[in-house]
């Protein structure tokens, strides 16, 4: 049976909560007795309380305003009776009608501690006709009985401070700032979901994303700079860390843990994010993500100067925050530039020259790079430690381990990329994919091991699973054991394949753990494909078993050449294109010879050199590098082109049989190149067999005619055309 009153949950938030700025006391009541209780009785409790309020009918929205009026009455009764004359005080609805979440603003640990206990019971013995006077007199009693307990132990920092929040991106973000302050030469510490670091040195290895984050920063000695990490949990279980902070940023706000703590809708979520803005010195920056209007709006409860970053440069967002009184960043012309008011703009470095955006390819990112420059640059770091700083932030597993880390692994016939990343949720999952597709070179596929942890909602789940199943073309699940928070695996099977088969997968294999996922995505790879991997529990695992197969770690150049070829291009298109334009064959044969010399063993260099000699009628000498392009991996569409051209100079040079029976291979791939039917129509004349040659052209030219004659005499010279095979 139902308890007519119950607390669910008596806390002490140590800093500032979603409630309030200070230090607060919350209480979770389920009150179904006063929700459905009938208005005569309620009205008579209201009258012995001497409290003005309408009870309305049960159930109803008046009842339910009056459930929200009634614990704060109690509370600010109670604390009068106990000497305190004002005390603050508020109420927020809880996930159900009977639910309310009350909360106290508090001093005194041991009073705030009996007001929570008590406030439930004193609730239940007046729904039971108890006289209020004594119930509230001895909860007053026993508050004032009470020893005082410590002090709340959130800080005031005496160093400048910048707290970060967000679904997505907080913790690179927070890194990258730190990287930038110990760019600028300052002693920096910082707290996140992989500890408390200082000066690059994990000195707590944990999840410090929360207060007990901000004392481990705050007590280096000598510290000049503080960087706070700032999660969701730890904002709803204790409040902040600290009391105020120089710079707030908020990367975004999405959908994640959501059911948990009271937080069930993005909107809730949002309000939870905003506490960091809500203590942001006046003197001081609230840094926004200006293209999510949950983070935008933000601004509006932060003392702080706006400052909006976009990737739009047309964004409203940055114009709002420029009329205001503060600042925007965003790309311009391929340039992060910062926008200040009067309509002055400083140019601080192309967008290409930040790794952390990986090659444009990571637009989380690049909005994380804006947040981070604007972020260091509130918190008065010089402008060249802010831009040599993002030139030097490496997304690799030293400065930004589990964050997009990519790596080449051998596989056979040639290379394989891998990224490990902590892609947690459905924003997440689809940036990861975004960066897959972006390294993925035409002909390779990308290969995902899906995974997460067990406090997502079952729709969030499904969702990843039919993110995965629309953009992935290999999926195997990997189970995090660590992370399965009251869930099985056979529950998260369930859920991915519920999404997985909104986009008419079958099942997937499924596999114990993150290392279990790569490798057997690893086996599955062939040259050119990307392997992503969801992975937190196991990711050091995984970087071990990378390297003791030979992955190396990829450098901001490799990746920029993995961009280039994914996108069909090369880093020597501007070379390539000046041998082309000149008129001289012996010129182009010189330029190209060039660049073979430079670049040994590149194939799309070994090509080039192979048209050029080939356009030169150095026909013999064409075809040898034809054939060494190819063997060296040549990837498409240079790789058709290639075999094309090989084609023709060996009929050039008198292989007539051996380029008709390449030729006859790329009709069979492509049937609808007229380049290759033509070219195998003169293979065949070449070799002698001039019928076979016009058969090919007309079958070739009646397959595309369109015209009434070729409708009405289509059988007739098909069957002519046939004769001439015979």
């Amino acid at each position: 049976m139902t308890e007519p009153v119950s607390a669910s949950e008596v806390r002490l938030l140590e800093g500032p909560n979603l409630y309030f700025t200070r230090p607060a006391l919350k209480v979770m009541l389920a009150l179904p007795g006063y929700l459905d209780a009938p208005a005569a009785q309620l009205t008579e409790i209201v009258h012995r309380l001497g409290m003005r309020a309408r009870v309305g009918t049960p159930g109803s929205v008046q009842r339910r305003a009056f459930i929200l009026r009634l614990p704060v009455f109690l509370v600010r009764a109670v604390a009068k009776r106990a000497g305190t004359a004002r005390v603050g005080v508020r109420a927020r609805p809880g996930v159900h009608p009977e639910d309310v979440v009350v909360a106290a603003v508090w001093r005194s640990r041991g009073r705030a501690e009996v007001l929570g206990d008590g406030l439930a019971p004193v609730l239940a013995q007046l729904l039971s006709s108890a006289e209020p006077e004594p119930l509230l007199s001895d909860l007053a009693d026993r508050m004032n009985a009470a020893e005082r307990g410590r002090a709340a132990t959130v800080l005031t920092p005496t160093i400048p401070v910048v707290s970060i929040t967000g679904t997505n991106g907080k913790t690179t973000t927070t890194r990258l700032v730190a990287h930038i302050a110990m760019t600028a030469g300052k002693k920096t510490a910082w707290s996140s979901t992989d500890g408390v670091v200082v000066m690059g040195e994990v000195v707590e290895p944990g999840d410090y994303s929360g207060p007990a984050g901000a004392r481990g920063v705050l007590a280096t000695p000598d510290l000049e700079i503080g960087v706070l990490e700032t999660a969701r949990g730890g904002l709803l279980l204790k409040g902040m860390g600290v009391t105020t902070n120089d710079v707030s940023v908020v990367t975004n706000v999405s959908a994640d843990h959501l059911g948990l703590q009271g937080i069930d809708t993005v909107d809730q979520l949002a309000e939870v994010k905003a506490i960091v803005t809500t203590v942001t010195r006046p003197t001081g920056w609230t840094v926004l993500n200006g293209e999510d209007p949950r983070a935008w709006a933000m601004r509006a409860r932060s003392p702080g100067r706006p400052w909006a970053f976009a990737l739009d440069p047309s964004a409203p967002a940055l114009r709002e925050a420029i009329d205001a009184g503060g600042r925007g960043i965003t790309v311009a012309d391929g340039d992060v530039t910062i926008l200040y008011p009067g309509g002055r703009t400083e140019r601080l470095l192309p967008l290409r020259d930040i790794p952390a955006t990986l090659s444009g390819l990571s637009v989380h990112n690049i909005a994380n790079a804006l947040a981070g420059a604007a972020a260091a640059l509130g918190l008065g770091l010089p402008v060249d430690a802010v831009v040599e700083g993002l030139r030097s932030f490496i997304p690799d597993e030293t400065l930004n381990p589990g964050r997009m880390n990519i790596y080449s692994l051998p596989v056979a016939g040639g290379s394989a990329s891998v990224i490990l990343d902590l892609a947690h949720n459905e924003a997440g999952l689809e940036a990861l994919l975004d960066v897959a597709r972006g390294l993925t070179p035409a002909g390779g596929r990308v290969l995902l091991a899906l995974g997460t942890a067990g406090d997502r909602t079952d729709e969030i789940l499904a969702s990843l699973g039919e993110i995965a199943g629309q953009r992935a073309d290999v999926v195997v699940i990997a189970h995090k054991d660590k992370y399965l928070r009251d869930r099985t695996t056979a529950d998260f099977e369930t859920h991915f394949g519920i999404g997985l088969a909104r986009t008419g997968r079958g099942s997937v294999p499924a596999h114990a753990s993150e290392l279990a996922g790569l490798e057997a995505l690893a086996a599955l790879a062939a040259d050119g494909d990307v392997i992503a991997i969801m992975t937190h529990e196991q990711r050091l695992a995984c970087v071990d078993w990378l390297h003791s197969r030979g992955a190396t770690p990829d450098l901001p150049a490799d990746i920029r050449r993995k961009v280039t070829v994914a996108q069909g291009k090369h880093d020597l298109d501007a070379n390539f294109d000046a041998v082309w334009a000149s008129t001289d064959p012996a010129e182009r044969i010189a330029m190209a010879s060039t660049l073979h010399t430079a670049n040994p063993g590149d194939p799309r260099v070994t090509f080039e050199y192979a048209g050029a000699l080939d356009a030169g009628d150095e026909t013999a000498a064409a075809i040898e590098q034809y054939e060494a392009a190819l063997a060296a991996g040549l990837r498409e569409p240079h790789r058709h082109r290639a075999r094309i051209q090989l084609a023709s100079s060996l009929r050039l040079a008198g292989r007539a049989d051996e380029a008709s029976a390449l030729l006859a291979e790329l009709a069979s791939e492509r049937p609808e190149s007229a380049a290759v039917i033509a070219f195998g129509a003169l293979a065949a004349l070449e070799a002698g067999r001039a019928q076979v040659a016009v058969a090919d052209l007309i079958d070739a030219l009646l397959a595309r005619a369109i015209d009434d004659d070729s409708q009405q005499y289509r059988a007739a010279i098909s069957r002519h055309a046939a004769l001439l095979r015979t």
